[in-house]
């Protein structure tokens, strides 16, 4: 298994590129199936969910939009701050339309909670919620996710999109620090 150090930390590989544009494709495949006769609004959270919603939207063969909004509940911790903030609101109508929130990993539930209460008073028709990753262990907020592209463990995470300190989400795989 390939592993990395970045500081006194070693990362192993937990899910291999592959398998990431693999399952990309059918949650893609699933969506379109799910709104073939519509024109979502596909949301990406920034900063982290940039590669997997242009992966998401460029397999997705219907009509589309896309918008973002930047939260920020980490920092530069490896856990939630527990607070979230908005530092980037959507730049187009949502209103009466369906939209798809892409996350890259729901750990605590606290981000999909505070952005759903933000979208709801823009009095979308719907709105379905997509992640890459899914910590069901970590989960202390009663959230619904629609499409999960992995269930793991509650370890910390880097690449593809996730970070540590703004670093690392080039990585073409995903990352779990090893456990000691």
């Amino acid at each position: 298994m390939e592993k990395i150090q970045i500081e006194q930390d070693i990362f192993e590989v937990m899910i291999s590129a592959e398998e990431i544009q693999n399952r990309v494709a059918e949650l893609s495949t699933q969506l379109y199936n799910d709104y073939k006769d519509k024109t979502p609004v596909f949301i990406g959270i920034l900063n982290g969910s940039f590669m997997f919603m242009g992966d998401l939207v460029k397999d997705y063969p219907g009509d589309c939009e896309v918008d973002f909004l930047k939260l920020s509940s980490y920092g530069d911790e490896k856990i939630s701050s527990g607070k979230v903030k908005l530092q980037k609101e959507l730049t187009c109508d949502v209103t009466g339309r369906d939209l798809i929130i892409v996350e890259d990993i729901v750990d605590s539930g606290l981000s999909i909670k505070f952005m759903e209460e933000l979208i709801e008073h823009h009095h979308p028709a719907s709105v379905s919620v997509v992640t890459l990753l899914m910590k069901p262990n970590s989960l202390k907020y009663n959230v619904k996710i629609d499409y999960i592209g992995f269930t793991i463990p509650g370890r910390f995470v880097i690449g593809y999109g996730l970070d540590y300190k703004q670093r690392y989400r080039n990585l073409p795989a995903i990352y779990a620090l090893e456990e000691k």
